[in-house]
């Protein structure tokens, strides 16, 4: 069987570089992902240098099925005028951006078949993906591939049970056996490991945005998907009470007993959380 290759990392989501810099600042080669031909504009011109070395490559364009890349050589993409992490191709997540105040703009992309990238320039280390309701794209690509992702993290579903469990059994059907939900609005409280556990050591904080540490070097315990799932049920009733559409989000009460949380869990309520996934190569299922 192939090997993953210990040096590379795809970083699906590459916004304005936050997790790319701190890849490549780590020693890592990055082939980076992004739809938004502002935000690749910007990057490029941040990141000439290593862009220059072939230490970085970006990929203009959304990721979408293989049918769909097929059909059409670009896709309507909608760009979000004021969150710029929130840009999306589907337009039910557009909705919902612009009844959180934050409207969009729609534009057309290149369309892009992330399994393409996977046969050029092989498997990566770690695959962190942040594509707004498109990462279970980027996993279904990968189960043409004998070889996986060492580590692999995606942004969790957080409004429908469903489908994250639909998330979790594809991730076992990769191969995936253990994992961890990374509550994300307090990425900017890690700590890197010394000495390191990834790469080289980066002595520096995570800027708002960034999905922080990964692989070895994850605070935290490995949980079976039971386990993490039982966590995910808590998770998804602080959404439930206190998310975006939270039925307590704007009460008195609700904002008291929010506060109380906070106070008593020591972290944001309910913030958001990625699920980091570790591979189990004796558990391989391919197709």
């Amino acid at each position: 069987m192939s090997q993953s290759k210990p040096n590379l990392i795809y970083d699906v989501g590459l916004h304005q570089g936050e997790d790319t810099e701190f890849y490549l600042e780590k020693g890592f080669k990055v082939i980076a992902f992004e739809a938004d031909p502002v935000l690749v504009d910007q990057c490029r011109r941040k990141f000439s240098t290593q862009i220059a070395d072939q230490r970085l490559i970006i990929v203009e364009g959304a990721i979408v099925d293989a049918e769909t890349c097929g059909a059409a050589s670009t896709v309507k993409f909608y760009r979000n005028e004021t969150t710029t992490v929130w840009g999306t191709l589907f337009n039910e997540w557009a909705e919902r951006n612009k009844s959180l105040g934050s409207g969009s703009t729609m534009i057309e992309v290149r369309a892009v078949n992330i399994a393409d990238y996977l046969r050029l320039y092989g498997i990566p280390h770690y695959m962190k993906i942040d594509i707004e309701g498109a990462d279970v794209l980027c996993l279904r690509a990968l189960l043409d591939s004998s070889t996986r992702p060492d580590y692999i993290s995606i942004e969790s579903e957080k409004r429908d049970f469903r489908k994250l469990t639909e998330e979790f059994q594809l991730l076992e059907r990769l191969g995936y056996s253990t994992f961890m939900a990374v509550q994300q609005a307090n990425i900017q409280s890690q700590i890197p490991p010394r000495p390191p556990l990834e790469g080289q050591f980066v002595n520096r904080p995570f800027p708002a945005g960034s999905s922080g540490l990964f692989g070895r070097e994850l605070p935290g315990s490995w949980k079976t998907r039971p386990e993490v799932m039982r966590q995910y049920r808590w998770i998804f009733l602080l959404y439930r009470l206190f998310g975006d559409f939270g039925i307590l989000k704007k009460s008195r009460i609700g904002k008291w007993c929010r506060s109380g949380l906070i106070k008593l869990l020591r972290q944001p309520v309910p913030g958001w959380y990625d699920t980091h996934a570790r591979q189990d190569a004796s558990q391989f299922s391919k197709g």
